[in-house]
């Protein structure tokens, strides 16, 4: 199940969550994932960007970021969105976001 979270909502939603998992892809079209510290600033993630990550995203600039639940029971952030580079860092303008609870355990 998702729950769809309005962009202009997205900083309580990230409340408890200081960093996330980043998702690009490569030049292979492979998934580039690394986890990140981020921070929330007029709309905008600022990321804390590698070699891999930047290059990336300045060729293929639609990311994924996934900010993990802050307890057991609690749901997953997703959150889609444009990068651009910076320097060393990453800005991400977020497009789309949910919040997606666990799978049932087996």
């Amino acid at each position: 199940m998702s729950i769809t979270v309005a962009i202009d909502d997205l900083a309580s939603a990230l409340a408890g969550r200081s960093w996330g998992y980043l998702v690009t892809v490569g030049p292979d079209l492979r998934v580039h994932l690394v986890a990140v510290p981020t921070d929330l600033r007029d709309g905008v993630l600022h990321v804390a960007g590698g070699r891999s990550s930047t290059a990336n995203a300045a060729a293929h600039p639609e990311v994924t970021m996934v900010f993990p639940p802050t307890g057991r029971e609690g749901m997953s952030l997703i959150v889609d969105g444009n990068a651009s580079v910076a320097d060393d860092r990453l800005e991400v303008r977020p497009s789309a976001a949910v919040l997606h609870r666990p799978a049932p355990e087996l």
